[in-house]
């Protein structure tokens, strides 16, 4: 019997090609939301899910990472001589966060070989793996549901959700069967970017997981694939043949912030939600959204500007608000 996972995996060894030129000296994960670099909302959601030990999987040119995670004493001491004690408080609480580890990725070999370098440091336990690039943005805990799941049924669980078909080529994706619970499927079969005429369904594996330890068993028995990397859904498709595997359905509050769109949107949702900063930032966005309202093909740069961000407004217009 297993317990609950308290270790977790953020592979962070990518180098954020699709956000050129921004991540050409900075790593993708170190880009701010707000005013918090993307991987800290990552390790913030892993702590809150009960996991304390994370075990971050880095690259070349990824050593702002650590630093960021570390103690800084000389800005600690001018803080704290300048008596700024909020931003004192707030410094020392980011490396209070978790017992953080690292090991580097020498070569990208892909996610599956990202997560088998987390084996040692697992030693045989349940663990979940986040990855970086996906920031969640919901009312709804996901991973402390998954972590719920895995503690029902003591097997590896993926966080799925529908995407639109010619979307699904993206993505791993999972033929299942339907359970009594709308939020939780039997997960069947699984293959990796699928052409959208071949793919099983619409459910996409996106990037939360909690697996066994026999993932790592998996792992070493699968072969690299495409440019010559070894891909986590091969693994996962040799672990269902050795247990259940179930998924945990999310329908929005996902982005990935390695891509422009997504990670425009994230700050948008963060700042909107925020009581310091969302009543401000929603009458900046109405103002400019408002100058174009009667433009309705708007062709400029800053006028497609202004209709991606009515679609915003009017998606978050009823969204609740919360620290």
């Amino acid at each position: 019997m297993h317990h609950l996972p308290r270790k977790a995996v953020v592979p962070a060894a990518g180098l954020g090609t699709r956000l050129l030129p921004a991540t050409k000296a900075q790593p993708k994960e170190m880009l701010p939301l707000v005013d918090r670099p993307a991987i800290q909302y990552i390790i913030e959601e892993a702590v809150s899910a009960g996991l304390d030990d994370i075990l971050v999987i880095t690259g070349k040119s990824k050593w702002s990472i650590e630093d960021h995670f570390d103690k800084s004493f000389e800005l600690e001491k001018h803080l704290e001589s300048s008596g700024k004690i909020e931003e004192l408080d707030l410094v020392r609480s980011i490396s209070d966060l978790a017992e953080l580890h690292y090991v580097r990725q020498g070569e990208p070999l892909g996610l599956g070989h990202a997560v088998s370098m987390a084996k040692q440091h697992i030693s045989g336990e349940p663990f979940a793996v986040l990855l970086a690039d996906d920031i969640m943005i919901s009312d709804h805990p996901l991973l402390s549901g998954m972590m719920q799941l895995y503690g029902e049924q003591q097997c590896s669980v993926l966080a799925l959700m529908e995407v639109p078909s010619q979307d699904i080529s993206l993505y791993g994706c999972v033929s299942y069967e339907p359970t009594e619970n709308a939020e939780i499927v039997r997960v069947t079969g699984i293959v990796e970017k699928p052409d959208p005429d071949e793919a099983p369904s619409n459910f996409a594996v996106i990037g939360r997981y909690i697996f066994t330890p026999e993932i790592f068993d998996c792992l070493d028995k699968t072969k690299p694939g495409r440019n010559g990397e070894i891909q986590l859904t091969d693994a996962i498709s040799l672990l269902l043949k050795q247990q259940p595997i179930f998924g945990y359905v999310v329908k929005d509050g996902r982005f990935d912030v390695g891509t422009k769109i997504d990670y425009l949107t994230a700050i948008v949702e963060l700042a909107l939600v925020r009581d310091d900063l969302g009543p401000q930032f929603l009458a900046i966005l109405t103002e400019i959204v408002s100058r174009f309202e009667d433009k309705p093909s708007a062709r400029t740069p800053r006028e497609r500007m202004s209709h991606a961000m009515s679609e915003i407004m009017r998606k978050l217009e009823h969204k609740p608000k919360s620290k």
